[in-house]
């Protein structure tokens, strides 16, 4: 509060008479809440105000003192970063960006599979993401520490070279060595929790119970289960176990909950979960998976520049190129990624945490640090060379497959890689077999569903503009709704088999009702929706009349 009583929170806005159009001249008074403000520095009164967006308009705010201009500037920014959030903040260098790699990184920053709380032992989440083995940052900005951000840890240090090598690292493709993810190099794991809730399986009303945990004597569930039909905290699952058991109070019929995911877990947390009241008989039980993960060729990685891309494949160390001092890279980032996207903070931050782990020190990555005068290259490569390392950063390296040297210099370094919650093994899709749709009889959308992936109209033109056309049949018709039907080549019209008196089959004639013969009913293979179709249309009175070409050779 203002010696003149008046809360400093206050928006007030003064809107001159001017000869311009502009704004109703006025004194605007702004006092709800939830409104947009932010901190500067107030020139004349040499405090700290807070300003609201309606006033930012009428005043002059510059960034640093060297754009004052006297009895024209009215306020300061507090720092040149005050502009940026908590995730950009923490992108190093990020001056020397493009903006929207920026903006990418603090898309991508909140999809990573990071360290989401501290307490996940007793939180029943759905599911949840997190790195096993993460590592504080060798280079970070001054707001890292201000945030507490190793309080949540959530990326490895990793040593990349910037080669084209083995032609798995195209289109931003990332060759991990198979060595390093065997050490422990970006595993994760994600914590599932399946809640059974006995009362809506039963429907009960009230304090009526009509199933209760638990299995009858004798019965084979007993490896598995306790005594109250629930696992062992420990046990490990994988598909069709059976992870409960209850069993119908009146009919004493038992029924068996059983795990449906394909992938092996970990039964870390089992829950018994009163009601409301706290009288009732415990009606719900919340049931704690542990799923390891651990990278494979699918899975997504980035960096904090918005750099990202997909494992391509697991290369073993032995064929991984080799520093001169026997170093082996954790990654191999294709060249190719740094031209169009300008990402010269990346360059920096390898420079930055090469010199960093050689000199066992955090360096600052803070926007706006360096100038044309005091350059970031220039400054690391000397810290390099200090150590007794090449100024560039690059360094001879030599073939793992014959042992011979590599041509050129390979830039190597340390940047911090963050991997993604986007996994191959949560989206990967395939189907030979399964269940259809009653109505089209083509198989059913959904992967949960086990279902298809649906061929469209820029598929179908793909395939065609490849001449392989005969495809189609295979993908539209062969797999998907092949059917039997008659036709009569006399009137055109498709014959409907109903069993009236006895099985057509055993009868083995056709008769065409319009044509009352069967002597023109020729069976032909058709897609079953073409039937769908002409049952549809004759709901509205449309008759489909279909011309059959029996001489074709």
């Amino acid at each position: 509060t203002c010696k003149e009583g008046v809360d400093s929170l206050i928006e007030i806005g003064f809107v001159p008479k001017t000869a311009q159009a502009s704004q109703y001249p006025g004194l605007y008074l702004f006092s709800n809440p939830s409104r947009m403000m932010r901190p500067v520095y107030n020139l004349k009164t040499e405090t700290v105000e807070i300003i609201g967006s309606f006033e930012q308009v009428y005043m002059d705010i510059c960034v640093v003192g060297e754009e004052m201009i006297p009895n024209v500037t009215t306020h300061q920014e507090l720092t040149e970063t005050c502009m940026l959030s908590v995730i950009a903040s923490q992108i190093p260098f990020s001056d020397f960006n493009q903006s929207p790699r920026n903006m990418y990184c603090c898309q991508m920053g909140k999809q990573t599979m990071g360290t989401p709380s501290h307490t996940l032992k007793y939180r029943s989440d759905q599911k949840m993401y997190s790195v096993n083995s993460p590592q504080t940052p060798l280079v970070r900005s001054s707001t890292h520490d201000y945030y507490h951000m190793d309080d949540y840890p959530f990326g490895t240090n990793a040593v990349v070279a910037v080669i084209s090598y083995t032609g798995y690292d195209m289109e931003d493709a990332l060759v991990l060595n198979k060595a390093a993810v065997e050490r422990g190099f970006g595993h994760g794991n994600i914590q599932k929790t399946v809640i059974i809730n006995l009362r809506e399986i039963g429907g009960a009303r009230g304090t009526e119970v009509i199933y209760q945990f638990g299995y009858g004597d004798g019965s084979e569930l007993s490896e598995k289960l306790d005594a109250d039909g629930l696992p062992y905290i420990g046990t490990i699952v994988q598909f069709d176990d059976p992870i409960c058991c209850y069993y119908n109070v009146a009919t004493k019929e038992q029924k068996v909950e059983k795990y449906k995911s394909t992938e092996v877990a970990f039964i870390t947390d089992v829950k018994i979960l009163g009601s409301d009241n706290g009288k009732d008989i415990l009606q719900k039980v919340a049931i704690s998976f542990y799923i390891p993960r651990r990278p494979i060729m699918g899975d997504k990685f980035a960096n904090r520049h918005g750099q990202k891309g997909i494992c391509s494949i697991l290369w073993p160390q032995e064929n991984m190129p080799f520093t001169e001092g026997g170093l082996t890279p954790d990654i191999i980032f294709n060249p190719h990624g740094y031209p169009s996207r300008m990402t010269i903070g990346m360059m920096i931050e390898t420079l930055a945490g090469k010199s960093g782990s050689n000199h066992g020190v955090i360096h600052d990555c803070t926007p706006f640090m360096f100038s044309e005068d005091n350059t970031a290259s220039d400054y690391y490569g000397k810290l390099l060379e200090a150590s007794g390392y090449n100024y560039f950063g690059t360094e001879r390296m030599y073939s793992g497959v014959d042992g011979r040297e590599l041509k050129a210099d390979i830039f190597v370094g340390v940047i911090y890689y963050i991997r993604l919650r986007h996994m191959v093994g949560d989206k990967y899709q395939v189907r030979s077999t399964g269940p259809i749709d009653q109505l089209t009889r083509q198989p059913v959308q959904g992967r949960k569903r086990c279902g298809g992936i649906r061929f469209g109209e820029m598929e179908r033109d793909s395939l065609l503009a490849h001449g392989v056309s005969f495809l189609l049949r295979d993908r539209l018709f062969s797999q998907s709704d092949e059917s039997l039907a008659h036709l009569c080549s006399n009137c055109g019209s498709m014959v409907t088999i109903q069993k009236v008196k006895k099985d057509y089959k055993e009868i083995g004639v056709k008769v065409c009702r319009n044509c009352k013969s069967g002597d023109y009913v020729t069976p032909v293979s058709v897609p079953y929706v073409l039937q769908y179709l002409m049952a549809e249309l004759a709901s509205v009175n449309i008759k489909l009349e279909f011309e059959l070409n029996l001489n074709r050779s």
